[in-house]
């Protein structure tokens, strides 16, 4: 059965980018560029994860990660939180909002894939065996 995953991502150059690499490697995408509408669509889809960017036009996406992680039926929904800053407050914020991995962008395809798969697939590994994977210093 095909793994899905939900990207919330406004970014349509990124959604596009990540829509591609993911989908070659097997995965059903379905992408929502809206905060507002995102926790609908989490719970329209029922994901095996979710891509959330940190920085969402209507809520952020630690507003909605708390949201998910509210409700018993996504408590654990493995979420790979993105951001544009990758500082360590963000990586901090986004951990104590409940995420299972973070990735800053520029990020490479091969570390997405990676940790989508570490986080998604309890075969591979278990989420709390997730390190962060912030973007290397340029």
């Amino acid at each position: 059965m095909q793994k899905q995953v939900l990207l919330i991502e406004d970014e349509p150059h990124i959604a596009e980018a990540v829509r591609f690499i993911l989908s070659r490697r097997g995965w059903a995408v379905s992408v929502e560029s809206d905060g507002q509408r995102a926790p609908a669509q989490v719970r329209a889809l029922r994901p095996d994860a979710v891509i959330l960017d940190m920085m969402l036009p209507g809520r952020s996406g630690l507003e909605i990660l708390a949201d998910l992680r509210a409700d018993p039926m996504f408590r654990n929904l493995p979420v790979l939180m993105l951001t544009a800053r990758g500082q360590a407050r963000d990586r901090d914020a986004a951990h104590k909002a409940g995420a299972t991995a973070f990735l800053a962008k520029p990020f490479a395809n091969a570390e997405l894939l990676t940790v989508l798969e570490q986080i998604a697939l309890p075969a591979v590994a278990s989420c709390d065996s997730v390190p962060d994977h912030p973007a290397p210093p340029r």
